[in-house]
């Protein structure tokens, strides 16, 4: 482990002071990603900021519009444990319940599991699907941004100098709605998604779709947004059509690797599949609503 400075800011303007101080400096939200890295010797920083004692950076709270905030640093364990959040977004807690062992999700967190920049974040897609938006500080200030826009590259974001992510804004839940993640992995745990696919629905009375959401993780540089698979959805039921359009809007949208967890034709399949199976679970919640 190489040498470096340990700070543990007690305020926002701490954080980005001790950022700025320090070019190689890295946030610490969790450090499950970090601290290997740095064994490794991935990551070198001269500075560690840990985000841990900031005010709003560890904590989910509810708002007067049922909206949820979720501290950037906030322990997956502590996520999985809410109860209210688990009913309005139950794919945003089981795509983050998948993020390691029931040791790491003691530590692993949200802000953590985007800022690593992998294109097969569990997380990820389900935030993005929720139309979740990101409050990030830094020198010049506070800005809202959705989570799509963070990840840049495999391991880059389009974080300034300075910034970082205080927390995740969820929005509120209409009444018919709900989510859901799946991923295949080649094992039954503790594994890297070799497809992610994340689906929010909204429905109306009659059961149709009037709003729908698709992310899709580990097919292209950058956890996607596929557009054209939402709006497949959208204007009917969940039948056999529309999960076909969905399927290949899902498969069009997919600009994966060959490697060896799997190859270029069999995620874009995968994606297809997934995203079928994951919009099913989801219509099924958003109807018992």
């Amino acid at each position: 482990m190489p040498q470096f400075d340990y700070v543990a800011p007690l305020s926002v303007d701490e954080a980005v002071k001790a950022l700025m101080s320090a070019p190689s400096a890295r946030v610490l939200a969790g450090g499950t990603d970090l601290i290997v890295q740095m064994r490794s010797g991935r990551q070198t920083p001269g500075a560690v900021v840990d985000l841990k004692r900031l005010p709003g950076a560890i904590g989910i709270r509810r708002g007067a519009d049922g909206g949820f905030t979720i501290g950037a640093a906030t322990p997956g364990a502590d996520i999985g444990e809410n109860a209210a959040l688990v009913r309005a977004w139950p794919g945003v807690v089981e795509a983050a319940n998948l993020i390691g062992s029931t040791q790491v999700q003691g530590r692993a967190s949200l802000g953590g599991n985007l800022c690593n920049a992998s294109p097969a974040a569990d997380s990820v897609p389900a935030l993005i699907a929720a139309r979740a938006t990101c409050l990030v500080v830094g020198p010049a200030g506070k800005r809202e941004a959705p989570v799509e826009a963070i990840q840049v590259s495999p391991g880059r974001t389009s974080l300034q100098p300075g910034e970082f992510i205080l927390e995740f804004r969820l929005p509120p839940r209409p009444g018919r709605s709900a989510d859901a993640y799946l991923r295949l992995i080649p094992r039954t745990e503790m594994d890297i998604a070799v497809v992610g696919a994340a689906v929010s629905l909204v429905l109306d009375g009659a059961g149709m779709i009037t709003e729908a959401h698709v992310s899709l993780g580990a097919v292209a540089p950058t956890t996607l947004l596929v557009a054209a698979a939402g709006a497949a959805l959208v204007g009917g039921k969940l039948d056999g059509a529309a999960l076909d359009k969905l399927d290949g809007a899902a498969r069009a949208a997919c600009n994966p690797i060959d490697d060896k967890r799997g190859t270029v034709d069999y995620r874009t399949k995968i994606a297809g599949v997934l995203a079928r199976r994951t919009a099913t679970i989801a219509y099924a919640r958003a109807e018992a609503r």
